[in-house]
């Protein structure tokens, strides 16, 4: 069975849910990886906090340089992801549709390059 990568994504721009709405989201995922644990596609999951706590570290003349903030200068972050076992690509699509129901957000699906049970 081959491991995917469902990234939800933070949109910058997107009005911020209210209290109430973030705690039915957070129920809501929970379902869904209790779901995903019963049946034998969890992995793993995580999220994570706002892009503006990461630190870039980068290595020039083999030193390490930090910097404050993310990375990528994008409108989109990353805010969360699964690693999720799924027997092919369509049934990797259908977990990140009930994924993206759950968190209300965008929710983008990547295979895994290399995969131990392949």
């Amino acid at each position: 069975m081959k491991q995917y990568l469902l990234a939800v994504h933070s949109v910058e721009g997107e009005a911020e849910p209210s209290t109430e709405v973030i705690q039915q989201m957070f129920a809501d995922v929970e379902a869904f990886n209790a779901d995903m644990r019963a049946t034998g596609a969890w992995v793993f999951a995580g999220g994570l906090h706002p892009p503006t706590s990461a630190t870039v570290v980068r290595i020039k003349d083999g030193e390490a340089m930090l910097t404050d903030g993310p990375f990528a200068e994008s409108k989109e972050q990353l805010g969360g992801f699964w690693v999720l076992k799924a027997a092919d690509l369509d049934a990797a699509l259908e977990l990140a549709r009930r994924g993206a129901v759950a968190c209300g957000k965008p929710v983008e699906v990547r295979p895994f390059r290399d995969d131990a049970e392949d």
